[in-house]
């Protein structure tokens, strides 16, 4: 399995909770998993209920058989500091230049070296190897910006091209393009059964294999049940309305008479909702790659339910 894990999906899709959810499935049964933010939102620290992620790379969770996961919130300007250290020894004179702005101006001018600190920074961590040689994390997880932006932000090698052709920030894009085109990387879908996110997501399929980029699964989240189909839906609304009604009556439920249209309404809404999704899921076949589904929590998503969709992932292959 990859060890680098991105996960991109249309704004609205879950996105960030589908990837601390992944996290925490790939953190079994003693695994360590780096779980990266790039947006700066803070998403994760919302989701696991803690305060707000520093940058540097802290523990948040055990996972399920005494795994680890843990979290850094990537900043651009950090980052630029980092690499300014590490390639020019600047020290002193790099934390001058951030409180002089030059720091913002070079992360906000130049959006592909923004994106280089930003790759590189989790590309390091994939790399990374204790004193016995050893991966310091098993697996790691990024929550990368959404899919209409998300082949441009791992294309880093086209977007810096036109900015340096020679040198430290070439070559550092040149190794952050080796991780990400090749089998250490998996870049995941996250859809809702939906026209748009559905679309997106088949759009963004096509971009990124367009880029040579690796495609790992599409991930439908927020997927309800079905209750009823379309012939349960027309036998009750022909013929059975009375039927319907003494079963009500029969139940307790008084104005029996007056609940059957309301009912058969929702019901055939229920039809409807449930025939766009098989359109949905056929469009999302069609791009012929595996799929996880992960399941709509009517009361919201907090820790509980995010160990229980990390628990449906691995139930469904995830870090296995």
């Amino acid at each position: 399995m990859s060890r680098l894990q991105v996960v991109s999906g249309k704004g609205g899709t879950g996105k960030t909770t589908v990837a601390a959810a992944l996290a925490l499935a790939l953190a079994t049964e003693g695994k360590r998993t780096l779980l990266v933010e790039v947006e700066g939102r803070q998403g994760i620290a919302q989701l696991f209920e803690t305060e707000a992620l520093p940058y540097e790379e802290r523990k948040i969770a055990v996972a399920s058989g005494g795994g680890e996961v843990y979290a850094l919130a990537i900043d651009a300007e950090r980052a630029l500091l980092d690499y300014l250290q590490m390639f020019y020894k600047l020290g002193g004179a790099g934390r001058a230049l951030k409180k002089l702005g030059a720091i913002d101006f070079a992360t906000t001018i130049a959006p592909g070296v923004r994106d280089v600190l930003l790759t590189g920074k989790a590309c390091e961590a994939v790399r990374r190897r204790d004193r016995q040689g050893r991966y310091v994390y098993d697996y790691v997880v990024m929550d990368a910006p959404p899919t209409g932006r998300i082949t441009r932000f791992l294309n880093v090698n086209d977007e810096v091209a036109g900015l340096a052709r020679i040198g430290p920030i070439h070559n550092q894009a040149q190794a952050v393009m080796r991780v990400l085109k090749s089998a250490e990387t998996a870049v995941h879908l996250v859809t809702l059964l939906e026209e748009m996110p559905v679309q997106e997501t088949a759009d963004g399929v096509a971009e990124l294999r367009g880029a040579a980029l690796p495609v790992g699964n599409v991930i439908v989240n927020m997927v309800r049940p079905h209750l009823l189909d379309e012939e349960t839906v027309r036998d009750a609304s022909n013929g059975r309305r009375e039927s319907i009604t003494k079963a009500l009556t029969a139940a307790g439920i008084g104005g029996a008479a007056k609940l059957v249209t309301p009912l058969l309404e929702q019901a055939a809404e229920h039809a409807q909702r449930v025939e766009l999704e098989r359109e949905q899921r056929r469009t999302l076949n069609a791009l012929d790659l595996p799929a996880y589904e992960l399941p709509l929590l009517s009361e919201g998503i907090d820790l509980a339910g995010l160990y229980g969709l990390a628990k449906e992932l691995r139930k469904q292959g995830a870090g296995s």
